[in-house]
């Protein structure tokens, strides 16, 4: 199966304006990072709040090299608590430990807190989204730039499906100690609980990660991991349309893969080409807008798992973990800084 959708039936079932509709997929084995099946897999696309496994990866690193350990404080700033899209029910001045911001940033994914923890381990955004360029030049993500730990929308702020990949089994090989961030289901923070938008870590048997992202210009996004039967595989799924799409075509692809229905014939994932004469797809018109109702028909024409009437591939019924955070005030934090004004938004959206 070497592509999961042909270009030549996206067109027949798309038609004007959304010919031009297929998203990027990946699927491998975690282990020996043998492709199962792509489409698309080296074209740029927006990341939303999958930017978040490199704000991660990051601090992992710091941890493993002792510069910051898991009770260091991370304080809310007037910069941090600017970015859009919060439902923390933080406010400046509020601080946590590391450790309780990592929840608050993975699981939530808190757009606040994820620029604080950058602020606290790179000593300041700027320097931050410097590292993590740095990290992914070294890491060989070869189609992505970063521009903020957050992963809100800034057209310089692009990756591929292959490149997500790598950075989530780059996470999984060198961090699997701190495997256990991917795992909860919803933090409480000060008793307002939050849940993952992850649904396959409560739906889908073997689930361990790692990452959703919405955004009206990159659709919904998903990093995932399975095991099963001593046997891994990650999933990456760019651009679905609801999270139902997203959930159930990532829930189908790691079945698929899992039952021997994808044959290993791909390459490895690091053999994957990258596309930079692609400019990363603009989903808001399709997403965002008037037109919003009618490419959806069409995606859940293509994709109906999990309607009324269909089956689903998300029938496991798994206890969730919540991670309570609780925060206290530093006092010396809370003082009205001058800081430089954040960009603004266009098309405000819920949490990513």
């Amino acid at each position: 199966m070497k592509r999961l959708i042909g270009s030549a039936l996206l067109v027949s079932l798309l038609g004007a304006p959304f010919a031009a509709s297929a998203t990027p997929v990946l699927v491998l084995d975690a282990d020996s990072h043998e492709v199962l099946a792509q489409e698309d897999a080296g074209v740029p696309w927006y990341p939303a709040s999958t930017t978040k496994l490199m704000t991660a990866f990051l601090t992992f690193e710091a941890l493993r090299e002792g510069r910051i350990t898991l009770s260091t404080p991370v304080t809310m700033t007037k910069k941090s608590v600017s970015e859009a899209f919060l439902e923390s029910g933080l406010s400046q001045g509020q601080a946590m430990t590391l450790e309780d911001a990592l929840y608050a940033m993975i699981v939530a994914s808190a757009n606040d807190v994820a620029m604080a923890v950058a602020e606290t381990v790179g000593h300041g955004e700027a320097p931050f989204v410097e590292k993590m360029n740095e990290a992914a030049k070294r890491l060989g993500m070869t189609g992505t730039h970063f521009s903020n730990p957050n992963g809100l929308f800034d057209k310089n702020n692009y990756t591929t499906a292959r490149d997500l990949a790598i950075l989530g089994l780059a996470i999984e090989q060198q961090f699997p100690q701190f495997q256990n961030f991917f795992q909860v289901s919803a933090v409480s923070i000060n008793d307002k609980e939050i849940p993952s938008n992850n649904l396959l870590l409560t739906r889908y048997r073997g689930t361990t990660g790692l990452k959703t992202g919405f955004l009206c210009a990159s659709g919904r996004n998903f990093v995932g991991v399975a095991e099963r039967d001593n046997r891994r595989l990650m999933v990456v799924v760019l651009g679905a349309t609801t999270e139902r799409e997203r959930n159930e075509r990532s829930a189908k692809y790691l079945t698929e893969g899992f039952e021997g229905r994808l044959s290993p014939s791909l390459g490895r994932v690091e053999a994957i080409a990258n596309r930079p004469d692609v400019k990363p797809e603009d989903m808001r018109l399709r997403l965002c807008t008037k037109q919003s109702e009618q490419y959806e028909a069409t995606r859940e024409a293509m994709y109906p798992m999990g309607l009324p009437g269909q089956p689903s591939y998300l029938n496991d019924e798994i206890p969730g973990i919540v991670h309570r955070v609780t925060t206290w005030q530093n006092e010396a934090a809370a003082a009205d800084m001058p800081v430089p004004s954040p960009r603004p938004i266009e098309n405000p959206v819920p949490r990513n």
